[in-house]
């Protein structure tokens, strides 16, 4: 079994108005210091193992469906661990 956490949030040159919108109510509070604030998706997946290769179909799953590969980014994290 393998244990998967995929982050998503947008390119760096794609405006996030989410992130904006906090960032504004953040300054707003006082906490002027924070210059930036992106607002992302995190997925988590417990993967049974197959002949596939892991990071083969973790990819695929990003660029298909948890990702929209024009305006954001993804990065992930496997680990394996005994099943339950």
């Amino acid at each position: 079994m393998y244990f998967v956490k995929v982050y998503v949030t947008y390119k760096d040159s794609v405006l996030d108005p989410q992130g904006e919108a906090v960032k504004g109510a953040v300054h707003r509070l006082g906490f002027t210091s924070i210059e930036e604030i992106r607002i992302g998706k995190y997925f988590e997946m417990k993967v049974a193992k197959s002949e596939r290769p892991i990071a083969e179909l973790i990819e695929e799953v990003c660029d298909k469906l948890l990702a929209n590969v024009n305006m954001e980014t993804y990065r992930y994290e496997i680990s394996e661990g005994e099943e339950e």
